[in-house]
């Protein structure tokens, strides 16, 4: 596992064909963490990518800013997304915002 940020409480990780928040996303490092993980996918050279959330346990609109600005640089770069895993209060807090289908389906929201 490499580490792409750090901050005390929040970091970003990545391994293999995995992209990784540990932590709890407040709106002061939101743009700081959606950098990290672009700055990697950018470099990354890959066609499949796991998104993963389950360790974020505080529901964030930050958190969710942080996956639509992966979610554009992976279509962007041609990754498809085959996954996204979200922490329960993180899932409830994208249901209510109605992006089902994009946790359920993500590689469907990459499509032109």
């Amino acid at each position: 596992m490499t580490v792409l940020f750090s901050r005390p409480g929040v970091t970003v990780e990545a391994e293999s064909t995995k992209l990784q928040i540990v932590g709890d996303v407040d709106i002061t490092l939101a743009a700081d963490l959606a950098a990290s993980g672009v700055a990697w996918l950018k470099h990354a050279e890959l066609t499949l990518l796991t998104l993963d959330f389950s360790q974020v346990e505080k529901a964030s609109s930050a958190a969710i800013s942080v996956l639509f600005e992966w979610l554009r640089t992976c279509r962007q770069c041609g990754i498809q997304v085959q996954a996204i895993h979200f922490s329960a209060p993180l899932r409830r807090l994208a249901s209510l915002a109605e992006l089902d289908a994009l946790i359920d389906q993500p590689s469907a929201t990459l499509a032109d």
